[in-house]
């Protein structure tokens, strides 16, 4: 018959079809097997290129599978949750890479915890291209996951995903308990994404157990103070508290060769070397700067000690320029870079600064030499001096980092490098600057106010990213690494000097051969005769029963009391 010929057709052409029909879907099958293995071979090699040790890399595949994981719970197709994953590693590594470049601090989890208006500040207005950085990461990521979306065929069973994910997520808290971070790695570039997810587990931890702050339950720390007005009996000096740069007595490693007469500058109006106890290791200066401030220890904020001064932004009222303030000071801060830096206005203003000047108020848009910032005290002293004492937290940056190159050679034409190391080196011939700027700076201040009062207090904020090396030269790099996770005190050592024009002293008995950082303010304000209020009598007694040291007294129980007698008192809230 005529239509069986067609018939026939048709029946080879289905055939055929159904033929090629296997064989095209399983060729998508494997086309989406690849690419899925492709995504995550890529993820493999991140890990094994960032992550420098076993823990690292174990801590980061399980945070790959946990990631896998909780986008196959939303989205089912294990490309797009691969793909996803894929960026988000990509990102947090890229910009943890950025952040240690500009600032030598890594990625952690309290940097996506506390976001506030500051850090994005700095950021847009340090590098404003990184806005159109930021919209063309995500065009680009939009594009492809839609893109995905529409080839990824394959779909994954919820109850599946969510078993990975509890084994996994399961895994890797316990990990991250066993294996915390020490602060010192958010100063390491390695090891990005472990390190993020440990900082997370770490923070999640210590908020449930005992918020950003330790301090003692109100049953142990006893009746609030009272806090009495401040009535002085005498006439008050004017405060300057000079912060010295990456400054610590450099003799105290072997070996090292200095100018004569290198020691002056450590030295008190007594003639005394007293010794500074910061609380961080080789960088962090807003360590000391919250220290010396509020007269409190960093390590009460256990794993949120690197964005302190972000935390206590708003949330604690007490502290040197405060007691100075209610005491009648007109109380001021020049601060050499950008305000928004860590936070670094709004904490100040927190804690007692009515007038906080950073580079662009000084008018600067670089690092100076320490002549400069002190001029701009000068200018300040002359504008502002009167029937009201003044505080001025002067920052001098001559000594900051990198000392792998010669800053403002000019200034010192007739130096000759004394055989250390070209950064030992360098970094002496800095100080020699700081210490003949600081000389000028007192006959200026002779000078300029022949008859005003001056208390004057320098401090060391800490030593040189290479201190540590210097003091233990036979060390290997992981077991100086270990000793600084330990907090051993010489990596910690720096200095405090007081000094005095037209003035002498009042008390410095409590200004001990070494003392911890926070104890600062308690020595400022019996130096210059400020009558103490409570929370300060208080910590006075706790210097007297340790010895100088704080944090580390008595497993931390005085610091911890005297941060829930502050609570108590409304000095510090919501924390």
């Amino acid at each position: 018959m005529a239509g069986e010929p067609a018939l026939q057709a048709g029946q080879g052409a289905s055939a055929a079809a159904s033929k090629r029909g296997p064989s095209l879907a399983a060729l998508k099958e494997r086309v989406d097997f690849w690419l899925a293995a492709l995504l995550h071979l890529a993820a493999l090699a991140l890990s094994i290129a960032t992550e420098v040790n076993p823990l690292g890399f174990f801590v980061c595949l399980l945070t790959w599978i946990v990631l896998n994981n909780v986008w196959l719970t939303v989205v089912r197709r294990p490309i797009v949750a691969a793909l996803v994953s894929l960026e988000m590693f990509v990102v947090l590594i890229l910009l943890s890479k950025f952040k240690f470049d500009k600032l030598w601090m890594t990625l952690d989890f309290i940097d996506v915890l506390i976001v506030d208006r500051d850090t994005t500040t700095f950021l847009l207005a340090t590098f404003p291209a990184l806005r159109w950085w930021i919209v063309l990461g995500a065009a680009a990521t939009a594009i492809a996951i839609v893109v995905t979306w529409r080839l990824d065929r394959a779909r994954v069973g919820l109850l599946a995903s969510l078993l990975w994910l509890a084994v996994s997520a399961t895994a890797l808290v316990v990990t991250g308990i066993l294996c915390p971070t020490g602060l010192d790695e958010d100063f390491e570039g390695k090891s990005y994404v472990s390190k993020f997810t440990r900082t997370g587990i770490e923070a999640v931890q210590e908020l449930s157990s005992q918020g950003f702050i330790q301090a003692a339950n109100a049953v142990e720390g006893g009746d609030a103070p009272v806090s009495t007005p401040c009535r002085p009996s005498r006439k008050l000096p004017h405060i300057l508290l000079v912060h010295d740069e990456s400054s610590f007595e450099i003799t105290s490693a072997p070996g090292i060769k200095v100018p004569a007469g290198y020691d002056r500058h450590f030295k008190s109006f007594d003639g005394k070397a007293r010794k500074l106890l910061v609380e961080g290791v080789g960088g962090p200066s807003w360590f000391a700067e919250f220290s010396v401030l509020t007269g409190l220890s960093v390590r009460s904020f256990g794993r949120f000690a690197t964005s302190v001064t972000r935390i206590a932004s708003g949330h604690v009222f007490r502290g040197l320029a405060h007691t100075l303030r209610d005491c009648g000071y007109q109380t001021f801060s020049l601060y050499p870079f950008y305000g928004s830096f860590l936070g670094s206005r709004a904490f100040q203003t927190s804690v007692g600064i009515d007038h906080y000047l950073d580079m662009r108020d000084l008018g600067t848009t670089n690092f100076e030499a320490d002549s400069f910032y002190f001029q701009k005290a000068i200018d300040l002293i002359d504008r502002e001096g009167g029937a009201r004492p003044l505080f001025l937290y002067v920052y001098t940056v001559a000594n900051h980092f990198p000392w792998n190159e010669r800053l403002r050679r000019e200034l010192t034409p007739d130096w000759r490098d004394l055989g250390n190391a070209p950064e030992v080196d360098e970094y002496i011939r800095r100080q020699g600057m700081s210490a003949s700027d600081y000389q000028e700076f007192l006959a200026k201040l002779k000078r300029s106010f022949p008859t005003e009062q001056f208390l004057i207090v320098r401090y060391g904020d800490h030593q040189p990213q290479f201190g540590a090396r210097l003091l233990d030269p036979g060390l290997s790099k992981d077991e100086i690494a270990r000793r600084a996770r330990q907090l051993d005190p010489r990596y910690l050592t720096t200095y405090y000097a007081i000094d005095a024009l037209n003035f002498t002293p009042r008390d410095i008995s409590s200004a001990l051969d070494t003392v911890d950082a926070p104890y600062l303010p308690l020595i400022i304000l019996e130096a210059a005769g400020v009558p103490l209020d409570a929370t300060f009598s208080m910590q006075r007694q706790i210097l007297q029963d340790c010895g100088g040291l704080f944090y580390r007294c008595q497993q931390s129980i005085p610091s911890r009391r005297l941060n829930r007698q502050l609570m108590d008192l409304g000095l510090i809230k919501g924390l």
